[in-house]
């Protein structure tokens, strides 16, 4: 099937591990647009990795600028301190401060108008519940009520948000990546942002597990 005649997908791009692997899966059925954010993030070199990585899957990307105001976040807030590695994996456990209160239902209300624009109708988040430092916006249960709230808030209410590795380990994930040919050197996780990986935050302590596990070692090191 030509790319031209292939349904559309909104997919909401960081250019780190996990939604870099969810737009290159996505890809191979759907005729793809990326929405990248710039929201203040102290690690602003994943814009540039999302937008390397949108041109290596051969789709194009709007990015999108957001200002949280009133912080609450250690990601965007330089006066507090990003935290090494205390994370716990456990939903309903410690959530680290460098969860952005709000982020992922921002983030998805401007897919939701973008899909809803260009008439697409999957939205893709690169979402995980297992591997994951615990942010409550990246839970299974919040995805069910939205995907409800969207049945009845959109026009054609047929808009779907689609986590195709929300139940996956990073090992899997790495797996997914490799068997679908992410260039993951081109991607970046670490929270710190500078000219290398920090290899503290838990970040960049679940991308090597990741590749740890799963027996590869990590192109981007």
């Amino acid at each position: 099937m030509k790319q031209t005649m292939r349904e559309k997908a909104v997919v909401l791009l960081s250019g780190g591990l996990d939604s870099s692997t969810v737009l290159f899966i996505a890809k191979k059925k759907y005729k793809c647009h990326c929405l990248i954010f710039d929201y203040g993030q102290r690690h602003r070199r994943e814009i540039a990795s999302a937008k390397k990585i949108a041109a290596a899957a051969g789709c194009d990307y709007r990015i999108v600028k957001i200002t949280f105001k009133w912080k609450g976040s250690s990601l965007i807030d330089k006066n507090k301190k990003i935290p090494f590695a205390a994370m716990n994996t456990k939903i309903g456990g410690h959530i680290p401060s460098t969860y952005v209160p709000g982020r992922n239902t921002i983030f998805l209300s401007y897919a939701v108008s973008l899909a809803e624009t260009i008439g697409a109708k999957k939205i893709f988040i690169g979402a995980n519940a297992m591997d994951f430092s615990g942010y409550p916006d990246c839970r299974p249960q919040y995805y069910k009520v939205f995907n409800k709230l969207l049945s009845v808030a959109t026009k054609n209410r047929n808009i779907r948000i689609l986590t195709p590795i929300i139940y996956k380990t990073k090992k899997e994930i790495v797996g997914l990546g490799i068997k679908n040919g992410v260039p993951f050197e081109l991607t970046w996780t670490c929270y710190r942002g500078g000219k290398i990986p920090c290899g503290k935050c838990d970040a960049c302590i679940l991308r090597a597990k990741g590749f740890k596990e799963a027996g590869m070692k990590d192109s981007l090191l």
